[in-house]
């Protein structure tokens, strides 16, 4: 069930590349980063769930436990993807470090805590857990 998860993880994958180039190219020169930032961020959340609320019940019912381990197994993964990523462009550890900050209107803390409590969320709304 923790192997299939990371299925889901990868289809968020290309869909949070897509949103960060939404709002990069038409959200930031349209309105600013200011606005940008957190728009895109809620966004993000909205796909998340969208491909969760899809394709987590094919996975089978499981414990809550074995949720909260999908949903730390997916945080993990999309720090170590995004920070790797984020080095192959050139973007120093501060700006990236910066990007967590959500004093600075930019909302990724938020999204990395909503991808980690997702698989349960959704587990519950669509009564995936076993009791």
């Amino acid at each position: 069930m923790i192997k299939k998860s990371m299925l889901i993880w990868l289809l968020i994958v290309p869909l949070a590349i897509l949103n960060g180039g939404l709002r990069e190219g038409i959200l930031e020169p349209m309105i600013g980063s200011k606005y940008a930032n957190p728009i895109s961020g809620i966004i993000l959340c909205i796909l998340i769930f969208i491909v969760s609320f899809l394709f987590i019940p094919r996975l089978g019912k499981g414990e809550k436990g074995t949720y909260l381990k999908i949903g730390l197994l997916w945080v993990l993964a999309t720090v170590v993807f995004e920070t790797g990523l984020s080095f192959l462009m050139g973007i120093g550890l501060n700006e990236i470090i910066n990007s967590y900050n959500i004093t600075t209107g930019n909302l990724w803390l938020i999204v990395v805590i909503f991808i980690g409590i997702v698989p349960l969320l959704i587990a519950k709304i669509r009564r995936n857990t076993l009791q």
